[in-house]
């Protein structure tokens, strides 16, 4: 690798905010809020989804209203449509 081209990785602590589920990791980002878990500081980012809160990894089903939505479709490109 060349030198000083490459982002400098960083301990991150990811954090959902439903769920307050917390995800060690190394990332590029950085916050200014930091936290100290076993010894390490990691920099501190919420997240609202993660994989676990997010419907398609948790199993949860949750109701669309597909009707609704075509009818605002419809109703949107009416005049369009003559």
């Amino acid at each position: 690798m060349k030198k000083g081209i490459h982002p400098d990785f960083r301990p991150v602590c990811f954090i959902d905010v439903s769920t307050k589920k917390k995800f060690l990791t190394v990332s590029t980002l950085r916050s200014k809020q930091k936290e100290v878990i076993d010894g390490v500081e990691y920099d501190v980012i919420y997240r609202d989804v993660t994989s676990d809160s997010h419907p398609a990894y948790t199993g949860e089903k949750r109701f669309v209203d597909t009707a609704g939505r075509v009818e605002k479709f419809q109703s949107k490109f009416k005049r369009i449509r003559k």
